[in-house]
């Protein structure tokens, strides 16, 4: 596993260039093919204390483009906005606008709730990437489904969410036991740092079952780890009442229209981390998701560039697994 090699006198050197080279008022553009995307206010620190602009967002998501399309590809994006850096809230919005260039693609999808059309953005190339920096898109948040099938997702995703006392060897502990769980039942899993306090574990499912049946099979996997770990995790969601010393496994994140943050994606966090996949043998005691940054994630990223593929793989077969585990047929 890389350890950092980038500290903060990297971060002030860089931003400190970037600040001689381009003026605060001006722009500067992300050529790709015959477009010229604008990216204003480039200085605009997104990561104040570190001195990350967001000039240098725009950079890191244009230098790991490559690696990280195949992930957003046809999928809609929930957009998480922090126009005014990570110190900001931030807002979340769904909708392209009427402002949109045109060569941005979209995805309409009926909103039952607002009764209206919502045109969802599609991110399949560099220059929508950089336009989705531009907005304040500091992390991704693609669809686990695609406009070809979205009723259907590519993937099952556990996200081991822990609270206020966990501490992180606890959630390598838990997602440990959901890998001898899912090797029990001859299932490949993958695992990624969430880039912030947990770890995300996605298992392949090619479009072969709807939301509802993933939704369940994962609900029972939760439910097996929670009993072997009853001490440290629970499924009970409301923050006021699973207190702050349980780790919270989320089979909820299986429905449709959820999102979580992509592979490769930069957090709006303290340090800008970055979710990144890990290789099994390094889910282990010393594991941080503290390790992988904006300054360091690009190198390591064209190292192992083929980790968390396979979550395009064979589809998992559900009904074989949960023969193999003893569980309870789905719907029962």
């Amino acid at each position: 596993m890389e350890q950092k090699k980038a500290g903060k006198k990297t971060a002030s050197k860089q931003a400190e260039k970037a600040k001689k080279n381009t003026s605060k008022k001006e722009e500067f553009f992300i050529s790709s093919g015959k477009l010229k995307v604008p990216v204003s206010n480039p200085q605009k620190f997104y990561f104040p204390k570190e001195k990350i602009t967001k000039k240098m967002v725009v950079e890191y998501y244009q230098s790991i483009a490559k690696y990280i399309l195949p992930f957003l590809k046809d999928r809609p994006e929930s957009l998480k906005r922090n126009p005014n850096g990570i110190l900001d809230a931030g807002f979340y919005h769904k909708d392209a606008g009427e402002n949109a260039p045109g060569f941005i693609k979209s995805f309409p999808v009926h909103s039952e709730s607002s009764n209206k059309q919502i045109d969802y953005i599609i991110c399949n190339d560099k220059a929508t990437l950089a336009y989705l920096n531009n907005l304040g898109c500091i992390e991704l948040n693609p669809w686990h489904s695609t406009i070809k099938k979205p009723d259907h997702p590519d993937y099952m995703i556990i996200d081991i969410d822990p609270s206020e006392k966990n501490n992180f060897e606890q959630v390598v502990e838990v997602a440990k036991a959901f890998k001898k769980l899912f090797d029990k039942a001859g299932a490949r899993s993958f695992c990624k740092t969430s880039g912030f306090t947990g770890l995300h574990i996605y298992v392949p499912m090619k479009k072969k079952y709807p939301y509802e049946e993933v939704k369940e099979f994962a609900h029972q996997l939760c439910i097996s780890v929670s009993e072997l770990l009853p001490d440290i995790t629970t499924l009970t969601r409301n923050l006021e009442k699973r207190g702050n010393k349980k780790i919270y496994l989320d089979y909820l994140q299986n429905r449709a229209g959820q999102t979580i943050a992509s592979v490769y994606s930069l957090r709006p966090k303290k340090g800008a981390t970055v979710s990144m996949p890990l290789e099994w043998k390094e889910v282990k005691k010393g594991l941080s998701p503290a390790l992988f940054d904006i300054h360091n994630a690009a190198k390591r990223i064209a190292k192992k560039p083929s980790i968390f593929n396979g979550i395009f793989g064979p589809a998992t077969n559900i009904s074989a697994c949960i023969k193999k585990l003893k569980l309870p047929a789905l719907g029962n």
